[in-house]
């Protein structure tokens, strides 16, 4: 089984930049969104052998998510139950026979750190999330979780400590949901590699690589000798990030 996550920084942008020849071509089996930025109506985007699922914010040209897939899943869950973390249409959740799909939108910190108390109350809840969904059957969650894990994962590790993304706090919750009983599938084939996910769009740090890995696939622990491949695709443009992929038999 194929899957594939990718923030596309707005749809309707990302829909001029290529997005459905990259989508075409990797013919994944589930295709998940973040940073949608729209509401219901704003784009047409039916594509021929999938079903869509699309989670916007309640504030116009704002976060959101969405995922494509294959097979149609047993149920469809929008957020985590909890209205002051589901207006923001980050979470989608599909329950398919033998394991969970959600694809997640973390909140950023932000500059001065405005937003960081609220973002350690977000994770503590989508750890207790995963954990009541993983009583049941394996979890794979994907998505921009807007943090650097460790020092490998961000070009500038020493001038960005203590920045949104690589907060000691923030790095810290991302350790806490791996202890908890999951894996992230790139560093667990890929314990020493280095490749960025994304980059900012000041002083052509894509052209130099001056990135960060802040997209995962997290899957269950349960599940880790069924990951083959982990895959980030630096070379496909469109978005301030590039697409992630996970390879894995279920």
């Amino acid at each position: 089984m194929k899957l594939i996550s990718w923030n596309v920084n707005g749809i309707r942008a990302c829909l001029n930049k290529g997005f459905l020849d990259f989508f075409n071509s990797e013919n994944a089996d589930i295709f998940c969104l973040q940073e949608t930025k729209c509401q219901e109506g704003q784009v047409e985007l039916e594509i021929d052998g999938y079903t869509s699922y699309w989670n916007s914010a309640e504030k116009k040209g704002y976060s959101g998510t969405a995922v494509f897939t294959k097979n149609k899943p047993l149920k469809v869950t929008y957020g985590i139950g909890k209205q002051e973390h589901d207006k923001e249409g980050r979470i989608i959740t599909l329950e398919f026979e033998k394991f969970y799909l959600v694809t997640n939108y973390t909140p950023n910190a932000k500059r001065e750190l405005e937003r960081l108390d609220y973002r350690m109350i977000w994770e503590d809840e989508i750890r207790k999330y995963l954990l009541k969904l993983n009583k049941t059957k394996p979890v794979i969650m994907c998505g921009d979780l807007n943090v650097a894990h460790e020092e490998i994962d961000l070009k500038n590790p020493k001038t960005n400590r203590g920045n949104a993304g690589f907060t000691d706090e923030e790095r810290g919750k991302m350790t806490e949901l791996l202890n908890a009983g999951f894996v992230d599938s790139y560093r667990y084939l890929y314990p020493e590699k280095i490749e960025y996910s994304w980059w900012s769009y000041m002083g052509h740090a894509r052209e130099k690589n001056i990135g960060w890995r802040i997209d995962y696939f997290i899957t269950s622990k349960d599940i880790e000798k069924n990951i083959k491949e982990a895959k980030i695709y630096t070379q496909i443009l469109g978005s301030d990030h590039c697409p992630i992929g996970l390879e894995i038999e279920l």
